[in-house]
């Protein structure tokens, strides 16, 4: 991909986004977006072939940024609250905050995928391939605090869905200490269920 080009998807995936969190993705249209990024309908289909490519594109590139954000926390040399799994959580979850432009974007996007079987089969693809890359962390998190994971499946489909639950109850009391707190706690249990002291 040559720099032009890069630059160019790079402005209509700025700009979808924008769009995406003021007008809704089922309200928004191809024109919206190009008008606001600045190009034409050619360059739009010359870099997706619909508004659906373009979110999971946008998808993949968040979810990549949160990895490295997770991953980082671990590779930063700073110790990871060893032996103090609910530290070691919080510390971790401080590294990826919440967004609430993103959490509608996405909230959007499957509803209407849930509409559309072919499309719902990709989405769950791509979070099954977004658990397989976040699990190898997680199992490096718990290790620090001298836990083995006991089930890989069953502890990435637990964090997803206490992920998706306690984001929205901070998103929807911004500022509130309880809901954080209560996510942290829930994040730390279900490592708990998951998860065994290591073996000396």
């Amino acid at each position: 991909m040559t720099k032009r080009r890069a630059e160019t998807r790079q402005r209509l995936l700025d700009a979808a986004f924008d769009a995406f969190a003021e007008e809704g993705f089922g309200r928004c249209t191809v024109e919206q977006i190009c008008e606001r990024a600045g190009f034409t309908r050619g360059a739009f289909y010359s870099n997706f072939t619909s508004l659906e490519e373009l979110f999971l594109d946008m998808w993949e590139v968040r979810s990549g940024q949160m990895l490295r954000e997770v991953s980082g926390v671990l590779e930063s040399g700073t110790d990871v609250a060893e032996r103090d799994l609910r530290a070691g959580v919080e510390q971790v979850l401080r590294a990826v905050p919440l967004d609430d432009k993103w959490f509608r974007i996405t909230a959007e996007f499957t509803a209407h995928a849930l509409r559309n079987p072919p499309l719902r089969r990709v989405m769950v693809a791509r979070e099954n391939a977004i658990v397989a890359a976040l699990l190898p962390v997680l199992e490096a998190l718990l290790a620090r605090v001298g836990r083995t994971v006991t089930d890989r499946e069953g502890l990435g489909r637990a964090v997803v869905a206490v992920h998706d639950g306690t984001a929205t109850q901070c998103l929807l009391e911004p500022g509130s200490t309880t809901a954080w707190d209560q996510r942290v706690t829930l994040f730390t249990q279900v490592a708990m269920a998951y998860s065994v002291p290591a073996s000396r």
